[in-house]
């Protein structure tokens, strides 16, 4: 091929979306990901830390606005 019909290709689109994982402590922390729709259709829930209350608690997943 020539090299210049190879940026000229199509992609497909990516199946992953970013989320924001917002603290369940209140606190308004929130960590950013993404998650695959297609492999994963339940929502995120992780412990992690929150450095507001410097403790670890649940994190669940919300849409970025």
């Amino acid at each position: 091929m020539h090299p210049s019909a190879i940026l000229h290709m199509a992609r497909g689109k990516g199946k992953t979306v970013p989320i924001k994982l917002l603290s369940s402590a209140g606190t308004g922390f929130f960590y950013t990901t993404r998650r695959n729709v297609s492999r994963t259709p339940e929502k995120f829930k992780f412990v992690k830390f929150d450095p507001i209350v410097r403790r670890r608690v649940l994190f669940t997943e919300h849409k970025i606005k």
